[in-house]
């Protein structure tokens, strides 16, 4: 722990961040520096692996909860039980928990479930809204979404989590952004991460980039397209979210003419931090780094180092955080890595933490366990769901319609695998990240609009 009486400015809240981030990072050790970088999943965490390693940050993957229908309160317990383990290091740095809420907190039991981004409109920001109040809810300061993929190709299996096949909408649904962290200040500098109070939590952008492009629509697959076509098509909502003071971009699984993502230079540090200005934290998806090589971790040193190299700073493990700390270790110590590429990703994920507010608030409570699954937000969901009915085709010709039906129809048969199963109607990234079948893993109600 840090001496007391020493002149500790990084926890000081009166001294600008940008001073505070150097104090803190003046006292840190390389090792420590490196476990900031790391991010680990909730079944390997423990207050005590937070507090040796300093590990910088938690995640929750699909469907990985406390308990089974865990509530609120069980929630910000267990994520309370890693912070003080975190708070407990040497120079106490917060970590910071994170989880994929990509329409509503959607791994929650008893959350608001809104409609999947294929089917959003015009209630994008209050959304983001009352998403970031329900994961608030649960002590959750970060959340993997929106995802800004420009789905070209039906066939793409994650068609469901692109708002359009036109990156113009897609542009405009970043607004959802705004309401996750809040509006950025008048006089905010481009690029910047921005979250607006204890209200609001950090967003993330994903998949970085091209993920919705690629060939015959293979997930993970080859996006095969000129920089001209990736620029013009899949870039401009992450131009647009970075704008918007969006703190994290993720990296996305799949391919640019050949050349995995997560091994991107050109794209993740020439473009996306040199020429647009991005100032938050990169982060990998889930063993994003892994599956550089192929098969996944065969080169796991390699891929460790192409991914660091390629401007990736925050790490998605999420089970092998010590094999990841013991190579990055090396690389830096034998200069394969530069310290200064080391220190960039520390700085961006300071930042992160800072505007934040973590240093000053790092646990949570109990205030607003309430707003989780709120009639408000179940009446806001109920809006989307309205608004993103798809009408469907009239009959053959004039004189034999289907639509409108007749008012003096008694009943309307409504059948098929879906017609009274909550989890096949909620879809996928609801409870676990497939989706489940049934209705008794959360609580809902299916609603038809005649």
């Amino acid at each position: 722990m840090v001496v007391e009486g020493e002149n500790v400015k990084y926890k000081d809240p009166k001294q600008p961040v940008a001073v505070r981030i150097k104090d803190l990072m003046s006292r840190m050790t390389l090792e420590e520096k490196i476990a900031q970088m790391v991010q680990i999943d909730r079944l390997t965490a423990s207050p005590e692996i937070m507090q040796t390693y300093s590990i910088g940050s938690v995640l929750s993957g699909g469907g990985s909860a406390p308990l089974p229908k865990a509530s609120a309160e069980d929630w910000v317990n267990m994520i309370n039980g890693f912070q003080n383990g975190s708070l407990s290091s040497r120079l106490g740095i917060p970590m910071i928990y994170g989880i994929d809420a990509v329409h509503g907190h959607n791994n929650v039991f008893n959350a608001t479930i809104f409609p999947h981004n294929v089917g959003l409109g015009a209630t994008r920001q209050r959304i983001g809204s009352a998403t970031a109040l329900e994961v608030r809810a649960t002590g959750i300061p970060y959340v993997f979404a929106p995802c800004i993929a420009v789905c070209r190709d039906p066939r793409w299996g994650r068609c469901y989590e692109s708002y359009s096949e036109d990156h113009k909408v897609v542009e405009a649904m970043t607004e959802i952004i705004l309401g996750l962290q809040g509006d950025i200040p008048a006089n905010s500098r481009k690029g910047v991460p921005y979250v607006g109070g204890k209200k609001k939590v950090a967003a993330c952008a994903k998949h970085f980039v091209g993920d919705g492009g690629t060939t015959k629509g293979i997930n993970e697959n080859n996006t095969v397209i000129d920089r001209h076509g990736l620029l013009g098509i899949h870039m401009p909502a992450y131009s647009d979210s970075i704008i918007k003071g969006v703190s994290t971009i993720m990296v996305s699984y799949s391919s640019w003419n050949g050349e995995k993502m997560h091994a991107n230079r050109e794209l993740i540090t020439g473009l996306l931090k040199d020429s647009l200005k991005f100032k938050g934290f990169v982060i990998s998806d889930w063993q994003g780094i892994d599956r550089i090589t192929s098969p996944p971790h065969a080169n796991y040193s390699y891929s460790v180092q192409a991914a660091i190299q390629a401007g990736i700073d925050m790490v998605m493990l999420p089970f092998n955080h010590s094999e990841f700390i013991d190579d990055l270790t090396y690389l830096v110590k034998s200069n394969v890595i530069p310290m200064d590429r080391i220190d960039d990703a520390v700085r961006r994920i300071l930042l992160v933490k800072f505007s934040l507010g973590l240093f000053e608030n790092p646990l949570a409570d109990f205030s607003l366990v309430n707003e989780l699954g709120s009639q408000a937000h179940r009446d806001l969901a109920r809006e989307a769901v309205r608004k993103s009915l798809v009408l469907l085709k009239n009959g053959k010709n004039e004189t034999d319609p289907l639509l409108p039906l007749t008012k003096k129809a008694s009943k309307i048969l409504v059948a098929g695998t879906h017609a009274d199963n909550l989890g096949y109607q909620c879809g996928g990234w609801t409870i676990a990240w497939q989706g489940f079948s049934g209705n008794e893993y959360t609580r809902g109600m299916l609603c038809q609009y005649a």
